[in-house]
């Protein structure tokens, strides 16, 4: 397998992490998003969004990073990781769209001001990023893992989450007072396989 990824980006993070997780052997190839080597004619052949990462498998291609982590779940034939149990496969769905939508339009978006100079409203996407964290910080109150499958397994829902929740404070969203949150991001980082996230001398973590 041939990952195709950057090491700022959460979203590649993730697919680094649960490979890393499921211990499964894979190349890594740098795709400079600063000279938009993203947006080549031979990038866009493997993801016409221009964006990374990619997994290539052999003839298979995967884009998107959440598509990602369900084909590796799939193809490892971890069920723990993504249950095959209707009610419980749509448990971990809802994270994934949560991860693809208000963790990417908040503590992402945040972060993406200060570590890449992008053009968001600041105070607009923190506070979105609060409101998301407030709803986590509850839900993890009774459970270690944040897909309610029934399971003391994490689930690739924790792995979708934790990238852009973790680098958080690089974008001027503190995490201090989501305790329970605080504990989760623990709970992953202790994780046999465990890869972290690249630091950023960033917002809250300059």
């Amino acid at each position: 397998m041939k990952l195709y990824c950057h090491p700022l980006s959460g979203h590649a993070h993730r697919a680094r992490l649960f490979l890393s997780l499921l211990s499964i052997e894979h190349e890594e190839a740098f795709v400079d998003l600063a000279a938009a080597a993203h947006k080549t004619p031979e990038y866009l052949k493997l993801n016409s969004f221009g964006q990374i990462p990619v997994l290539v498998d052999g003839d298979i291609v995967i884009a998107d990073s959440n598509a990602i982590l369900v084909y590796l779940a799939k193809k490892a034939g971890a069920a723990q990781w993504l249950p095959e149990a209707p009610a419980q496969a749509a448990a971990v769905q809802r994270w994934l769209s949560v991860a693809a939508g208000q963790i990417a339009f908040g503590p992402g978006a945040a972060r993406l001001i200060t570590v890449f100079g992008a053009k968001f409203n600041a105070d607009e996407v923190i506070a979105r990023a609060h409101a998301v964290l407030k709803v986590i910080d509850a839900e993890l109150a009774n459970r270690e893992w944040i897909a309610d499958t029934g399971s003391a397994h994490p689930t690739i829902a924790d792995i979708a989450l934790y990238s852009y929740i973790s680098s958080a404070p690089e974008g001027n969203v503190d995490l201090t007072a989501y305790a329970n949150v605080n504990a989760w991001l623990a709970r992953v980082e202790a994780l046999s396989g465990f890869v972290p996230f690249q630091k950023t001398a960033a917002g809250l973590a300059a």
